[in-house]
C-alpha cells in the first residue's frame, strides 16, 4: 500500500492596476505589446520600482491566513532563457519571501478539518505569452511583469480530494480578499502540482513530479489520479527508479495523461541571486494598517451563520464557498428573508433554474433583492411555495421583476380567511357525503382526498395549513 504526498504550488495574478515594477497597465487584452515599456521590454539603462498596492495586497493575504508578514523582504533573479522573458531572468523573492509560515484550514467530506501548511507566498513578476502560428512564433510582452503572488504550501496533502479542497479555499479566500479576480480560464489562478508516493509507514518522501499550469479543479483531480496511478504502477512492476524522476510533466486535456516537458531544475539551475536594481522592500505601518483592513472571510461568516442564524453547516459552506454567493444571500435576508428558507430558494430553486437556462449566480436574470422579497412573502403566507416557484419561472422567462404585481396578476395571492376556505370545504364535503361517511368510518387515508380537492378548487390558492386545520376541524 502507498500513500500520496501532494504540494501545490498556486500563481495568483494579482489585480493591481499597473504592474509589479513600472506603470503599464496590467489590462493585457489590447493589442500586442502596446502596454509595454522599457523596463517591461528590459531595455537597458531601465530600472524597476516596486509596486506599493501589490506589497499591500500579498500582506492581506498572509495576514489572511494568519502568517507571518515579513517587515522587510528582499527580490532575487532567477535565470531562465525563453522567449517571453526579454530579460532571460524573472524578478522574484527567492531567499525571504513578504509572506512566510501561514495555513489553511480544508473541509473534509467526514465534517473534520485539517491544517495545510503555506511554506510562503512571495511576489513575482509574470513572464510575456509565446503565441504559435504553424512556422512562426511571436511574442506578445503585454503580460510580462503583471504581479503575481506564487502560494507554496507544505507537502500536507495526501489525496486529490484535499487538494481541490485547498486549491478550493485558496480560490474563495483571494476572491474575498479582493486581491484577484482568480479568474482560471483567463489563467489569473493556475497550479503547479508536486506529486510523489511511498510505501505506507516510510518517512522519507519518494521522487517528487511536477505538473505544470494546471486551469481548473477537475484537472487538477484528474492530474493526481494519472500520476499516482502511473508511479504506483511502476513501483510495483520494478521500474520505479527508470520511469519515475524529477520532471516537469504537463496535462494533456485531450489524452488524459500527464507528459514529459523537462528535466525538472533544481535551484542551482536557475542561479538565483539578489536583484541589484532593487532595494530591500521594507514596509511602512501604514501598509501594514491598510493591510489588515479586510473583510468577513468564509470561515468566519460559517461560524456566523451557524451560530446567529443556525444554518447547518453543509449548507453555510456552501452558501460562503462563493463571494457572490454570499453577497446574494446577504441580500435576500435584508428583504426580511427567513435565512432557512432563504437556503433553499437559493441553492435548490433559483440555481437549478440557472444552471438548466446557462446563467451563473454573477449574471442571475433574478436579482437579490427580488429573490429576498419572493422568500419574505412565502414565509409570511402571502403565497405558497407552488405560488413562489411559479413566479419564479415566470420572471426567468419574462422582464417582470415586480413580485407584488406579479402575484396579483398571476392571482397566486394565498387565501388565509377562514370563512372563505370553510366555504370551499363545506362545498367539497357536501359533493362526496360517501366519502365522508368512509371517512368517519375509519378510512383516514381519504383526509388527502379531501385535501387536494380543497387546494383545487381554490386553484392552490388556500393557505395547506389552513386547510388541513379547518378539515380536521369539519370532519370530527
Amino acid at each position: 500500500m502507498f500513500e500520496t504526498v501532494i504540494g501545490l504550488e498556486v500563481h495568483v495574478q494579482l489585480n493591481t492596476k499597473t504592474k509589479l515594477f513600472c506603470a503599464c497597465p496590467t489590462s493585457f487584452a489590447a493589442h500586442q505589446n502596446t502596454n509595454t515599456c522599457p523596463t517591461c521590454l528590459a531595455l537597458p539603462g531601465a530600472l524597476p520600482v516596486v509596486n506599493k498596492e501589490a506589497a499591500i495586497k500579498a500582506m492581506r493575504f498572509g495576514y489572511a491566513i494568519d502568517a507571518d508578514v515579513q517587515e522587510v523582504s528582499h527580490f532575487d533573479r532567477k535565470s531562465y532563457f525563453y522567449p517571453d522573458s526579454p530579460s532571460a531572468y524573472q524578478i522574484t523573492q527567492f531567499s525571504n519571501a513578504i509572506v512566510q509560515n501561514g495555513a489553511v484550514m480544508i473541509d473534509l467530506d467526514d465534517g473534520s478539518k485539517k491544517r495545510i501548511g503555506v511554506t510562503q507566498a512571495h511576489l513575482e513578476a509574470d513572464a510575456g505569452k509565446n503565441m504559435h502560428e504553424g512556422s512562426l512564433s511571436k511574442v506578445d510582452l503585454n503580460r510580462a511583469g503583471t504581479p503575481l503572488l506564487e502560494i507554496v504550501s507544505e507537502p500536507d496533502m495526501r489525496s486529490a480530494d484535499e487538494a481541490v479542497a485547498y486549491l478550493k479555499k485558496l480560490h474563495s479566500t483571494v476572491r474575498y480578499l479582493d486581491i484577484s479576480d482568480a479568474n482560471m480560464q483567463e489563467g489569473s489562478f493556475r497550479c503547479d502540482v508536486n506529486v510523489s508516493i511511498r510505501p505506507k509507514g516510510q518517512e522519507a518522501f519518494g521522487t517528487r513530479v511536477e505538473i505544470k499550469n494546471i486551469n481548473s479543479f477537475k484537472f487538477v483531480a484528474a492530474a493526481i489520479a494519472y500520476e499516482v496511478q502511473r508511479q504506483t504502477e511502476a513501483y510495483e512492476d520494478g521500474v520505479y527508479e527508470n520511469e519515475v524522476y524529477q520532471e516537469t510533466r504537463l496535462w494533456d486535456v485531450e489524452a488524459g495523461e500527464t507528459r514529459s516537458m523537462r528535466g525538472k531544475e533544481e535551484a542551482a539551475d536557475y542561479r538565483y541571486f539578489p536583484d541589484p536594481d532593487l532595494r530591500p522592500l521594507v514596509v511602512t505601518q501604514e501598509m501594514i494598517d491598510e493591510a489588515k483592513q479586510m473583510p468577513e472571510l468564509p470561515d468566519a461568516k460559517v461560524k456566523r451563520y451557524t451560530e446567529e442564524l443556525g444554518l447547518k453547516a453543509y449548507d453555510a459552506q456552501v452558501i460562503t464557498a462563493d463571494k457572490e454567493m454570499a453577497s446574494y444571500f446577504e441580500e435576500m435576508l435584508a428583504q426580511g428573508a427567513n435565512a432557512k428558507t432563504a437556503v433553499t430558494w437559493l441553492t435548490s430553486e433559483l440555481l437549478g433554474r440557472l444552471n438548466k437556462a446557462g446563467f451563473s449566480i454573477e449574471d442571475s436574470p433574478i436579482d437579490a433583492k427580488t429573490l429576498g422579497v419572493l422568500v419574505a412573502k412565502i414565509s409570511d403566507d402571502t403565497i405558497s411555495g407552488k405560488g413562489g416557484k411559479e413566479i419564479l419561472d415566470y420572471m426567468m422567462e419574462n422582464e417582470s421583476r415586480d413580485v407584488e404585481a406579479l402575484i396579483d396578476e398571476l392571482g397566486l395571492a394565498q387565501v388565509s380567511d377562514d370563512g372563505a376556505i370553510l366555504a370551499i370545504i363545506d362545498d367539497i364535503l357536501a359533493a362526496n357525503p360517501e366519502k365522508v361517511e368512509e371517512f368517519k368510518g375509519g378510512k383516514e387515508k381519504l383526509f388527502g382526498f379531501f385535501v387536494g380537492q380543497t387546494m383545487k378548487a381554490s386553484k392552490g390558492t388556500a393557505n395547506p395549513a389552513k386547510v388541513n386545520e379547518l378539515l380536521k376541524q369539519r370532519l370530527s
